[in-house]
């Protein structure tokens, strides 16, 4: 029986009709896979091995009651063939540390998707300047000077913070906008931390696309997130809504573009944003929208997911 750890946000708080990190449990479920959970603060490392203060877990697809958790147990995060890590931004101090004890569990042998080494080396919003080829005018800076300089080029410009999810603290500013200084007084905390400026891209009125890959190979579909009346952001999680799309020559190629980078640092699991001809974020910290996927094309992104697991395991069997 394959072990599965997983390390995300408590269970019990998320929503589960649309939840990726549910979906992939439930998949887990459905194979029989033995499913233990942790959140954040339940990892450890004693002399160098990893621990991990675990609970059984079992899942099912019920909006009111989807899961339920036995005793907790410390034991070594060796013991489990894989651990999903999958708790949500923002990646502070905490994360990153939680990466190094992964990464310890990953030298004793568990599959750790992603990859805890990847996980720091793709911060999600900076990780675009790897493919400057794919992005729309891109500037990373806490000097309100270079900021108004950009703005006044671009014309009308996105601000938000490199640690933001979901939309968080996004602001949209044309030239010549009298809250420009306050907005970026706001988010670089008067000059003291980075922020992102992209050049505004007019097709997010026809989506803000969700596009997954699964070790680097892009699901057909994406989910394009339309903007709600009177918005500029599409993500779900600020009022937008879902539609379908198959991907295009230039969604496809946009995807060519990252592969090998993703490939190269253990991301097996990513979400690409893509707004019209545009790359705007690789998200590999907890990509989402696999449900809404699954529910519109009738997939199992999840079976995908878990059969290209299965592999490795297999692969990693037979080469011991």
């Amino acid at each position: 029986m394959v072990k599965l750890g997983v390390v995300m946000d408590p269970i019990g708080s998320i929503k589960p009709y649309k939840d990726t990190t549910l979906a992939l449990l439930l998949e887990a479920e459905r194979r029989g896979w033995e499913i233990r959970y942790m959140e954040l603060g339940d990892l450890s490392l004693r002399d160098g091995q990893a621990l991990g203060n675990s609970a059984e877990l079992h899942v099912c697809d019920d909006r009111e009651r989807w899961h339920e958790l036995g005793q907790r147990q410390r034991r070594p995060l060796a013991e489990l063939d894989i651990v999903l890590m999958r708790k949500d931004p923002p990646v502070s101090s905490e994360y990153l540390y939680a990466t190094y004890i992964l990464e310890a569990a990953e030298r004793e042998g568990t599959l750790v998707v992603n990859r805890p080494q990847g996980l720091r080396d793709a911060q999600e919003k900076l990780f675009i300047a790897n493919f400057p080829q794919c992005c729309a005018p891109t500037l990373v800076s806490m000097a309100a000077d270079e900021l108004r300089g950009f703005i006044q080029e671009q014309g009308k410009v996105v601000l938000k913070p490199l640690h933001g999810m979901g939309g968080e603290s996004v602001f949209l500013l044309e030239q010549g906008d009298p809250n420009t200084s306050v907005v970026i007084e706001t988010l670089s905390d008067h000059g003291t931390r980075q922020l992102m400026a992209q050049r505004y891209i007019e097709q997010i009125r026809r989506g803000d696309k969700r596009i997954v890959l699964l070790a680097g190979e892009p699901i057909p579909y994406a989910l394009a997130r339309i903007p709600a009346s009177g918005e500029t952001r599409g993500n779900i999680a600020a009022g937008g809504r879902g539609e379908g799309v198959t991907l295009n020559e230039r969604d496809l190629w946009i995807c060519r573009q990252v592969a090998p980078a993703l490939r190269e640092r253990g991301l097996l699991f990513v979400g690409l944003d893509v707004i019209g001809d545009y790359l705007t974020e690789v998200n590999v910290t907890s990509p989402t929208c696999v449900r809404e996927l699954d529910a519109i094309y009738g997939i199992s992104i999840s079976s995908e997911f878990f059969d290209l697991i299965e592999q490795r395991l297999e692969s990693r069997r037979t080469s011991v």
